[in-house]
């Protein structure tokens, strides 16, 4: 138990692992989560919240853990069915997965707010810790590639990350509007933890909405980076890939300029410890330990130790 004000940003797979962590660890009473929702996309008519949506099934042990994302125990009649209709069924939602996405967009068509949506669904789900949301407007993330613009879903799921990104946009984003809920947050947090989540396409679409990024960097709050690179590759997704199209190195110092404007510590991996000199040069505190998170074990050990680094130096800096 620690009465340590803790807020995650999180992201994707990496996200819904490190809150994971937090949830089991002895941080968990006074954690929230913001999460990723310019993931979100519209299928099949139904309003679909990919990040939003692990989060709150691995919070809730409803997640496939051997995909890493979608319901445990799912089944997938519905979509087999629309595909002999002749629908595109590329997106993968299961039939328990359906259900959730379905009482959303009946949600939203009634105008409630997503932010009260996810707690609706984070309590039905037994999400383990609470989930707020960066903004209740819709922001999407584009990915422009040599054949046009595509949105992440359609370029993540559809085409498996294969072309090049040659520039990525949230749509919507200039025109959003920060939740308070997020705000007050920010404001009241004692640590910011960035999760090791995509930069650009997770963690990047949350700074996007106006007034989250300032809210961190007006903070008192010590802000610590996962890095989700672990000798110069992810272990999941495109963030190595994004990074490069981005123009920006595939190591450490690439997580780093994402977040340099506000960022106090980062956690690395073992394998990545030839960074550390430059790291320190930058003024951060860096841990060096393995950040490889497969069992809950990993996920608990991983931000406990992170934490307990961050409590560490924040009392040196203060002294």
């Amino acid at each position: 138990m620690s009465d340590l004000t803790i807020t995650l940003l999180a992201g994707g797979v990496g996200g819904a692992k490190a809150a994971e962590g937090l949830a089991a660890s002895i941080y968990a009473a006074n954690t929230q989560v913001i999460g990723n929702i310019a993931d979100d996309e519209e299928f099949h008519g139904l309003w679909v919240s990919p990040d939003i949506d692990t989060l709150i099934y691995s919070l809730g042990n409803q997640i496939d853990r051997e995909r890493g994302w979608g319901r445990k125990n799912e089944s997938y009649r519905l979509l087999e069915e629309l595909s002999l209709l002749g629908q595109d069924t590329w997106m993968t939602l299961g039939d328990l997965d359906l259900a959730t996405h379905i009482y959303r967009t009946e949600l939203r068509k009634q105008g409630v707010r997503a932010s009260h949506i996810v707690q609706r669904l984070a309590k039905r789900y037994g999400a383990s810790l609470p989930i707020l949301l960066p903004t209740d407007d819709v922001v999407q993330t584009q990915v422009n590639t040599p054949s046009g613009w595509l949105s992440f879903q359609q370029y993540f799921v559809r085409e498996q990350c294969k072309p090049e990104v040659l520039e990525v946009d949230y749509k919507g984003a200039n025109i959003a509007r920060a939740t308070s809920e997020a705000l007050f947050q920010i404001a009241k947090s004692d640590l910011i933890i960035i999760a090791p989540s995509n930069p650009i396409v997770s963690i990047g679409a949350i700074l996007a909405t106006p007034g989250i990024q300032q809210a961190i960097e007006n903070s008192n709050a010590y802000v610590l980076a996962i890095s989700p690179l672990i000798a110069g590759k992810t272990v999941k997704g495109p963030a190595d890939k994004m990074l490069a199209s981005m123009g920006l190195s595939t190591d450490s110092k690439g997580i780093y300029q994402g977040y340099s404007s506000f960022l106090d510590a980062m956690v690395i991996d073992e394998a990545d410890r030839g960074d550390l000199p430059w790291l320190h040069d930058q003024g951060l505190d860096v841990l060096v330990t393995p950040t490889l998170m497969k069992t809950r074990e990993d996920k608990c050990a991983l931000l406990t130790r992170a934490v307990d680094f961050a409590q560490q130096r924040r009392k040196q800096r203060a002294a």
